[in-house]
Order: structure tokens, then sequence, then C-alpha cells
């Protein structure tokens, strides 16, 4: 039970964003995004180092100065597999005038929710590897420290879910309620990819290392590519970074005091 709740949390942070379009204006106000898009790279940055990589060298500690290697090694592979998914599946961003990945004729919300979806994976990943370590009763892993890193993923998911049905409502193509299940579906990747790495926890155990550092490595590429890129751009620019600030520092906080 705390396994599924563990990672449905994440899920739910998309789920509530994603129900601002019942609340806000079709327009989701431009010095807003800036925050929570700072926000949430804040939060993934701090979720990578503190609940992921620092871990993956602890355990490593036996190799001494080699410690590093699985967590380098994991990083590095974690940004190589989501450079070579964003090039394999199409895709658009938020604001970006041309689609990424390869020529086809999907709709534009469709693309947008591709783009979502792909970066959600490393998301339910980074979970599922952290919970099949408390199963393998990995003693560098903790209960409090799983869910703290279920609960920063959903306050960074939050945005994103707004992002995503917001500007399906403002195009005038759906309706709110279509919005909603939309931005909503766009986070259902993440249980699914938590779940899968759960029930391959008996043959990943070894690889706990490599793992936490790959998922580190996934969410630190979504950060670099494309949430500080889109907070940073045009004016006010600093609000992103203000944002990143705060979402850094709460995330941080949450897992030193709660891990």
């Amino acid at each position: 039970m705390e396994i599924l709740l563990g990672l449905l949390v994440p899920f739910a942070g998309t789920v509530l964003g994603a129900a601002c379009v019942f609340f806000l204006r079709d327009t989701f106000p431009p010095l807003l995004q800036k925050c929570l898009l700072g926000f949430a790279s804040g939060v993934m940055s701090a979720a990578s180092i503190w609940s992921l990589i620092i871990p993956a060298m602890d355990q490593c500690a036996g190799m001494g100065r080699l410690a590093f290697l699985p967590a380098a090694i994991g990083f590095l592979a974690g940004i190589a597999f989501l450079l070579v998914l964003d090039h394999l599946v199409p895709h658009l961003h938020l604001d970006s005038p041309a689609a990424e990945g390869p020529a086809c004729h999907l709709r534009k919300s469709t693309m947008l929710i591709l783009a979502v979806t792909i970066h959600n994976i490393p998301e339910g990943m980074a979970v599922g590897v952290v919970f099949a370590g408390l199963l393998a009763e990995n003693t560098h892993l903790t209960l409090a420290g799983a869910f703290t890193l279920s609960l920063g993923i959903a306050l960074q998911n939050f945005p994103e879910g707004a992002i995503i049905s917001m500007p399906l409502r403002s195009s005038g193509q759906i309706s709110r309620r279509r919005a909603f299940v939309y931005g909503s579906l766009s986070g259902i990747v993440e249980p699914i990819a938590g779940a899968i790495t759960i029930a391959l926890a008996a043959w990943l155990t070894p690889l706990l290392p490599y793992l936490l550092s790959f998922a580190a490595g996934a969410m630190i590429y979504v950060v670099v590519e494309e949430l500080i890129p889109e907070a940073s751009e045009g004016t006010h620019s600093n609000l992103g970074t203000i944002g990143f600030a705060a979402g850094f520092v709460l995330m941080m906080i949450l897992d030193v005091a709660l891990g």
C-alpha cells in the first residue's frame, strides 16, 4: 500500500495542476509560468542530487576514491537516454515554433502531450528505483526519503499539468474537461514507469547505484534542455531564477529534514 501511494503521489500533482484549467482564465499568466518553470527545475535539480546521486555514491563507498564511478556512468547514460528519446519521438515544446523528432502529421496538442510524457519517464523511474531499493532493504534509502522524492516530483508536476492543460484549452479546439483529461494523462506514464522498475527490482538490485544516477541524469537533461530555457527566455527571466532558488531550497530542506 505504501509503495502504491508513493507511485501515485507524483501523478496526483499532475492531475491537480491540470485542474487549473477549471479555475483560471484560458491563458496562463506568462510571469506565473516563468516562476513555476523555474520552481520545477529547482525541485528536480535538488532531487537529483540529494535523493539520487548522493545515495548512489554512498552505496559505493567501499570502492574508495572510485565511489563516483557508478554514479558518473549512470548519470551520463541517463543524459544519453533522453537525448535519444528526444530524437526518436515526435514532440513539440511549449511556445516552440517547430516540432522536434521525426517528421509526422500529429496534431499540435498531441505533440505537446508527447513532449511532457517523454520527460515524465525518468521521474517515474526515479521513484520506482528508490522504492525498489527499499524492497531490497538498502540501508542507504529510507521510506521517508522515498516519499520525500515522490512529494518533490509531485510539486514540480503541478505546474507541468497546468502548463499543458491551459494552452490546450486556450487554443479553442477542445473543452475544459478534455484539456483537463489530456493534461492529467501526460503524467500517467510516471506510475507506470515506476511500477515496471519495481517489478524488475529483483534483477535490478545489483545495478541500483547506476539506476539511481541514471534517473538523475535523465531528470537533469529535462531541466537543462527544456525547463530552464523556457523559464529564461524573454523578459522577466529573473522570475525563473527566483523560482529555481525557491524550488531547490524547498526540496533540499524536505530531503534533509525528512529523509
